[in-house]
């Protein structure tokens, strides 16, 4: 098989069960948490390093922002053997009561982007798989996090969600929004493979907030620090799965 003209990855490169951050930077921030890592390739926004966490080898594999970017990922990932995907990201709360470092496991994602309509009717699930989803729960318990278990959203448009979108949300009780989880999940289950997802909240658009606005930094402080304790959950569920 040659080698896959975004990842940069050949089969054999990597192992069965792969973290997807959004971020390239947040791949060293999970490599940091694993007994040892390598760098595997990088282009563009993808970044793929192999690792190991409690003598279970792992890989690592940005997404870039976006379900297009990330269906990219998708799609090579599987070409290349990885069997379950899980999403290691951040989100903007759609309760009011829900505040920033709250994380996220989704039990679905509702499919406000355009990437997952052109493989499949938009009535069709962005679900992950019970078994992934069930892990990352009791890796959360085993962690002593609460964490907000439920269905999310994921938009292309960050700067145009609108109020009376914020509100159609936040009715149908939606807990959160981001942008990559619909195609990584729609993506999982027509290529046969396992995906799940766990967010940390990075800002709250009930109250108005997004992250970014009150610093100069992407995230808030809490945001960052509840970010490791996300990775952590994420790297026992590898455990549990493997």
């Amino acid at each position: 098989m040659s080698k896959q003209p975004h990842l940069l990855l050949e089969e054999g490169d990597v192992h069965d069960v792969a973290l997807i951050p959004g971020n390239p930077d947040r791949v060293d921030r999970i490599a940091d948490h694993c007994d040892e890592s390598e760098l595997v390739a990088e282009n563009r926004e993808y970044r793929t390093v192999n690792a190991v966490y409690d003598g279970t080898p792992l890989t690592i594999t940005s997404t870039g922002i976006g379900c297009p970017s990330a269906a990219i990922a998708i799609e090579e990932l599987h070409e290349v053997g990885v069997e379950t995907v899980i999403r290691v990201g951040t989100c903007g709360a759609l309760q009011a009561e829900m505040e920033v470092g709250d994380m996220v496991i989704a039990t679905g994602a509702a499919k406000e982007e355009g990437t997952s309509r052109r493989y499949e009717a938009v009535e069709y699930p962005a679900v992950p798989d019970y078994e992934t989803l069930g892990e990352l729960e009791a890796a959360a318990a085993a962690n002593d996090e609460d964490v907000h278990v439920g269905p999310i959203v994921s938009d292309d448009a960050f700067y145009n969600e609108t109020d009376e979108y914020v509100a159609d949300w936040e009715a149908a009780n939606l807990l959160a929004i981001e942008m990559e989880a619909a195609a990584v999940f729609s993506l999982a289950r027509r290529r046969g493979m396992a995906a799940g997802a766990i967010c940390t909240v990075d800002g709250n658009l009930v109250a108005g907030s997004q992250k970014g606005a009150d610093s100069d930094e992407e995230l808030p402080e809490k945001a960052k620090d509840n970010v490791a304790r996300a990775i952590d959950i994420s790297l026992d569920a590898v455990t549990r799965l493997v």
